[in-house]
């Protein structure tokens, strides 16, 4: 049987050492996004995919986002890659700004609201010094006398 649920799994969940393909549809009927979960990959080709909301068998296969797992190693070799910096302008603080959400994103943490406010008013066209004296406890936890 040839239909669109033989596209490649949005993500695979794994239940006692199994990997259980996900799909997502769109309900042509009821027009609602509807999760799939199958035993098998062989289940989805012998089985007819329903609307889990209304009952309904015409639907559309979604192509759903994907994410990529890096090692630590492989984000910050590439943030060490020169061209990296491309486009960057020290002297320009929106250029500034996109650098370090970049990095941020990069690294898949979050830097917390003082980051995001710094970043913010970059954004906002302020300077680096601008900032510095609005902000004059920025950083404030790594002055260079405190003792590890």
């Amino acid at each position: 049987m040839a239909n669109s649920s033989l596209l490649i799994p949005s993500l695979l969940v794994t239940l006692g050492g199994m990997a259980l393909p996900i799909y997502e549809y769109r309900c042509n009927e009821c027009r609602r996004r509807v999760t799939l979960y199958w035993r098998s990959f062989s289940e989805i080709e012998e089985t007819l995919p329903r609307c889990t909301f209304c009952g309904g068998e015409d639907l559309t296969r979604l192509v759903s986002r994907v994410a990529v797992l890096r090692s630590e190693e492989s984000r910050l070799d590439d943030l060490a890659d020169p061209s990296s910096l491309a486009g960057l302008d020290e002297n320009d603080p929106q250029s500034m700004a996109r650098w370090m959400r970049k990095m941020s994103r990069e690294m898949g943490e979050d830097l917390g609201p003082e980051f995001d406010e710094v970043v913010d008013r970059l954004e906002a066209g302020q300077s680096p010094e601008e900032i510095e004296k609005v902000m004059p406890d920025l950083g404030g936890d790594l002055g260079a006398g405190d003792e590890f």
